[in-house]
């Protein structure tokens, strides 16, 4: 493998990689779970959640509680809880206004490419203030289907006029780096709340521990350098 790739895009993830919100998604969940009875043990299943589409987790809470599970005033009770928690405002990751600005410096276009709905992704990218960065914003809505597929990566690239063997992708799941990888796209994973499989870390060029890791590989207009070490700033 080689320590320098070419791109001409940057492609970035929205809960997780870009926003901290999947432990405001999880205690949500929680919380309604919570409030209809179920306190077992679901940290798992909200693990395995990471990543995937709202329909996707219903089908998940279907299968493991069954058909009478009450999934509508569940989803009720958790879109209520997080738009509580969205009120105070939605913080962004650690070195996120570093990594964009220096895509931004070095004139490479970039898209946010989410398992979220159009909606959805565009109330928190306003919320957070950075809606305005991005020259292109992809969501479910927006494809036949969500990642692990590739479908999301492969119409963002189209949508910026790159090849996606020339755009850096930057997940923090693993369905999101199987989508990435898939779409032929450089990825590279930041872990959030779940770790990386081992299927992950054979699909990425390297799996960093922020995003301040990541702008350090952007050393050169056009080039993507590896670091000489994982946990460069």
């Amino acid at each position: 493998m080689t320590d320098r790739w070419t791109i001409k895009a940057v492609l970035l993830d929205m809960d997780g990689t870009l926003l901290d919100t999947e432990k405001l998604f999880m205690d949500s969940l929680v919380a309604a779970m919570g409030a209809f009875g179920y306190t077992d043990d679901i940290a798992a299943l909200c693990h395995a959640m990471v990543g995937l589409t709202g329909a996707q987790c219903d089908r998940m809470l279907l299968d493991r509680y069954g058909a009478d599970f009450p999934i509508a005033g569940l989803n009720e009770a958790f879109r209520a809880n997080r738009d509580d928690i969205f009120r105070a405002g939605i913080p962004l990751k650690r070195s996120a206004t570093d990594l964009m600005d220096a895509v931004q410096q070095q004139g490479y276009p970039m898209a946010i490419v989410t398992s979220a709905s159009r909606r959805g992704a565009e109330n928190q990218l306003t919320l957070a203030g950075i809606r305005h960065r991005f020259d292109a914003v992809i969501t479910r809505t927006d494809v036949a289907h969500a990642k692990p597929a590739p479908d999301l990566y492969l119409l963002a690239s189209a949508r910026l006029g790159v090849a996606p063997e020339l755009c850096l992708a930057v997940e923090d799941s693993n369905p999101g780096v199987a989508a990435a990888h898939a779409a032929g796209a450089i990825t590279i994973m930041v872990p959030d709340i779940v770790p990386p499989t081992e299927a992950s870390r054979g699909k990425c060029i390297a799996v960093l521990p922020n995003l301040g890791a990541v702008r350090a590989m952007l050393q050169k207009p056009g080039e993507l350098v590896l670091p000489s070490s994982p946990d460069a700033p």
